[in-house]
């Protein structure tokens, strides 16, 4: 059987589990500090704090702001950054140049900052900007704290002076361009990475992330290689080569040498990491040019792939591949969360993966089985000149999608019989169908692409999902937002056979996915769905986010009832003692007259919205809580349009 039709392999039995008394899988939150991105290394996003409930929700009051624009020459208005809380200190990147940053917990005033200035490299490089924040790591003397700068390097940090680690790599920075197994340009790699490290004891896992590959200028790219490095000294511990070399397993899914020259493939997105088993979960991207894989036929093995490698020695444990030769961009945006639950009677050590296709892959965390049968099914071929699509792709048959997947004309908005009917006239210039329908050449009469549902984006995308380890429930905010994907022949920006573009001829204003200004599918438009673990099944699903202001007031719809439709977004989910807390995505016009966002908070175990908090701006990063001096914090970062990226905290009042 070919490497590329192993759904699950093992490659040992688990050599690499670490002896009796070693540290828990998770560093748990559990004395109110938040010391990781996700709260803990299995990315729960869970504390117990429980000072903040439904009952005084509502009487949250802002504790500080800590404002981002003069970290850098200009402002920025997309900070997705979680901060950390160690020792009554906030750690955070901040600003254009992605400063690292110390603030005092209860008052938000700045402690320290570290920035490198990277000339040319940060100006060219592919993943700019503030990113998602940094790691702390525990060294038994003050602490520690790591971030990936824009032109990808990594640096080492005192974290109670900001100083450089003077024992780590070359003066406290890693050049992650370097010692690589490829040759990259500094200025013309394309890799870099937004997401944090991942310090898992004293390894330090580090992904890579490209230039969005919907046009990519050519068939050959820099490969997304995985890392670890020693936490004491810099050396690099191992590599897991993504694209499979010639004599590694998963070559033979990467035909007419398309390994060679085929780049991407990396982790873009968070990694965690299960301590007591030894393991690190990687949970990769799809290969060069989202959308046509006519130049990487086969089934590209370890792309859009669930990969279990040895915490010590990057050795692959086990895989499982969850989309073979993706042309959807597909890719796995988000961290796997791990989580004990006993299923019939029996603990299950689990990995839950969210993915923008709206799945929830469910495994076992030692062995990789599914919890739940995903079965391959028959997909159609591609009419695209050159394409080779994979025969089959798995589908997970539980849970069942959390989000809405394919375009049928029972999606389309219905509000009215007269948006209805527009609304199927537009899609009549567009192929419709199933999840994984496949992408069509972009015709002037037709079709102008196909319909893709979820978008690119998701379903879910870089927030990820939560879990209460307590009960075993799953929280997973999703966006239902539809795109377009048409290909196009164009060799004046690339050498590849067919990028994403636009039907030629065919106006922008005709090919817009929407009715009138209101979105092409109907709502709701972006959810919060809770998943039971132990069974697949959904307790609860509710729309997320205030209907848009352009849709509470738009002519067409004056006296039709329109309940709450939910917001497009990327959103975080937060979990304590007894809520799920959640920002907005997008600002409206609030009862008061003021234009901004909510904090919500729901019940976490029916989903009844408690409570809310205005916010000036939408969120933009995922909020995080922790408790100082006897008081517990909600902080989240937002921003937007306008309105520079700042962290904003919340606190009840004396």
């Amino acid at each position: 059987m070919p490497a590329c039709r192993i759904r699950i392999a093992a490659v040992v039995v688990l050599g690499g589990l670490l002896a009796a008394g070693a540290p828990p899988a998770t560093a748990q939150t559990d004395n109110g500090e938040w010391r990781s991105y996700g709260g803990d290394i299995a990315n729960t996003r869970y504390s117990p704090l429980g000072q903040i409930d439904a009952g005084n929700f509502n009487n949250l009051e802002i504790a500080w702001r800590l404002k981002t624009a003069n970290f850098g020459s200009e402002p920025e208005f997309n900070f997705q950054a979680t901060p950390l809380m160690v020792d009554g200190v906030i750690y955070s990147t901040a600003g254009l140049r992605r400063a690292a940053i110390a603030a005092d917990a209860g008052t938000g005033e700045l402690l320290w900052m570290h920035r490198l200035d990277e000339g040319e490299r940060a100006a060219v490089a592919p993943r700019r900007r503030s990113g998602r924040g940094l790691a702390y790591r525990d060294n038994g003397a003050g602490g520690e704290v790591f971030y990936v700068t824009p032109g990808y390097r990594l640096v080492g940090l005192n974290a109670k002076t900001g100083e450089r680690l003077s024992g780590f790599g070359d003066d406290g920075i890693i050049d992650l361009m370097q010692n690589m197994d490829q040759e990259i340009d500094p200025l013309a790699g394309e890799i870099g990475l937004h997401a944090t490290p991942l310090v898992a004891g004293d390894t330090i896992v580090i992904g890579a992330a490209h230039v969005p590959g919907s046009a990519p200028r050519s068939m050959r790219n820099t490969k997304g290689y995985i890392r670890g490095f020693d936490a004491n000294t810099g050396v690099r511990k191992w590599i897991f080569h993504t694209i499979p070399g010639a004599d590694e397993f998963g070559n033979d899914s990467w035909l007419n040498d398309s390994w060679r020259y085929t780049g991407n493939t990396g982790v873009w997105g968070q990694i965690s990491a299960d301590l007591e088993l030894g393991i690190v979960y990687l949970p990769t991207e799809m290969p060069t040019n989202d959308y046509y894989g006519g130049h990487r036929h086969g089934d590209n093995l370890f792309s859009d792939s669930i990969v279990a490698v040895d915490i010590d020695t990057g050795e692959r444990l086990w895989h499982l591949q969850v989309i073979q030769h993706d042309v959807w961009d597909w890719d796995f945006p988000c961290a796997p969360v791990l989580v004990d639950v006993e299923i019939d009677g029996v603990m299950r050590k689990l990995i839950a993966q969210p993915s923008k296709q709206s799945w929830l892959y469910v495994l076992d965390r030692v062995t990789g089985e599914p919890i739940w049968p995903i079965e391959e099914r028959e997909m159609p071929p591609s009419d695209v000149p050159g394409e080779l699509l994979s025969l089959t792709q798995p589908f997970p048959t539980h849970p069942p999608a959390y989000d809405r997947q394919g375009v049928g004309i029972d999606d389309l908005i219905d509000f009215t019989p007269e948006l209805r009917a527009a609304a199927e006239e537009l899609v009549s210039n567009f192929r419709i169908g199933p999840i994984f329908t496949p992408p069509v050449v972009a015709e002037t009469d037709g079709p102008w692409g196909t319909l893709m549902l979820p978008s690119a984006g998701g379903g879910t995308n870089w927030p990820g999902g939560s879990v209460d380890p307590e009960t075993g429930i799953f929280y997973q905010y999703s966006f239902t937002q539809v795109t377009s994907l048409g290909l196009v022949n164009d060799p004046e920006r690339s050498d590849m056979n067919f990028i994403r573009g636009n039907p030629p001829g065919v106006p922008a204003r005709l090919r817009a996915l929407n009715i009138r200004g209101l979105p092409l599918i109907k709502p709701p438009w972006g959810r919060i769905t809770a998943i039971d673990l132990a069974t697949g099944d959904f307790l609860w699903q509710v729309p997320h986010g205030e209907t848009p202001d352009n849709v509470r007031n738009h002519p067409a719809l004056q006296g039709v009832d329109i309940p709450r439709t939910g917001r497009i977004g990327r959103v975080g989910t937060l979990i304590t003692k007894t809520l799920v807390i959640a920002g907005e995505a997008g600002t409206f016009t609030t009862p008061s007259g003021e234009v901004g966002a909510m904090l919500r908070a729901y019940d976490k175990a029916s989903g009844e919205e408690m409570g809310a908090v205005y916010m000036p701006a939408s969120v933009s990063g995922s909020p995080m809580t922790y408790m100082h001096d006897g008081r517990q914090y909600i902080v989240t970062a937002i921003g937007g349009a306008g309105f520079p990226g700042e962290l904003i905290a919340y606190r009840l009042p004396e």
